[in-house]
C-alpha cells in the first residue's frame, strides 16, 4: 500500500525547480535583509538574483578594516560591468561594533563604502546565516573577517579568497573576470 505514495511523491518533488533543493542559489537570494543602521529592507532575489557578485563578510575593529576602501575600489570598477558588492557585517570573531550606528560610521563615513552593507548576522557556525551556510556549503566557511566569495550568475560560487588575500589582488580580480 505504501509504495502506492512514492511515485506521487517522487513525481513532485521532480517537478519542484532546481532553486527549491536545500542548498543551492535559492539559499542564497530567498531572504529580505535589513539595510545596516536603516529599517529599509531589501529583497535579495529582486536585487541580486542573475548578477555576479562578491559577497564580504566584515567587521569595523579588525586588522583588514582598511579593506573596505579597496572594496569600494572593486565596486566602482565593476559596477558598470553589473557586478554586486554586498557586505554583511559580524561579529562571530568579536571584532563588530555593539552598535550598528557605530558599524555605519566605520563603513559609510570613515571609508565611503557606498555598496550595498546589511544589517550584522552570523556567518559561521550553527548561528549561520542561510546566506553563509550556502557560501560554506559550497567553498568554504569564514575562517577570519573579510573572507571574499566571488559568485556567478547562477549563485556558484567560482572563488573564496581569506581575509589576508586583497580584494584588489590579482586573483580576485581574475575571479571577478570570469563572471562578468
Amino acid at each position: 500500500m505504501r509504495h502506492l505514495f512514492i511515485l506521487p511523491l517522487l513525481l513532485l518533488l521532480a517537478s519542484l525547480p532546481a532553486s527549491a533543493e536545500p542548498g543551492g542559489p535559492a539559499a542564497l537570494f530567498d531572504h529580505t535583509m535589513r539595510r545596516l543602521h536603516s529599517p529599509e529592507t531589501v529583497d535579495l532575489r529582486a536585487s541580486y538574483a542573475g548578477q555576479p557578485l562578491l559577497i564580504v563578510n566584515t567587521a569595523s575593529h579588525c586588522g583588514f578594516t582598511d579593506q573596505f576602501g579597496d572594496l569600494e575600489t572593486i565596486h566602482q570598477t565593476y559596477r558598470e560591468r553589473g557586478l554586486k558588492v554586498i557586505g554583511f557585517p559580524s561579529n562571530d570573531f568579536r571584532q563588530e561594533a555593539d552598535d550598528e550606528a557605530d558599524t555605519a560610521r566605520v563603513c559609510f563615513v570613515n571609508f565611503g563604502v557606498s555598496f550595498d552593507m546589511f544589517a550584522p548576522i552570523h556567518v559561521r557556525g550553527d548561528d549561520a546565516h542561510p546566506i553563509f551556510r550556502e557560501l560554506a556549503r559550497q567553498s568554504s566557511a569564514p575562517r577570519w573577517n573579510f573572507h571574499k566569495y566571488v559568485v556567478d550568475r547562477e549563485g556558484r560560487v567560482v572563488g573564496a579568497f581569506p581575509a589576508r588575500t586583497s580584494p584588489t589582488s590579482r586573483e580576485v580580480r581574475e575571479a571577478i573576470e570570469s563572471v562578468l
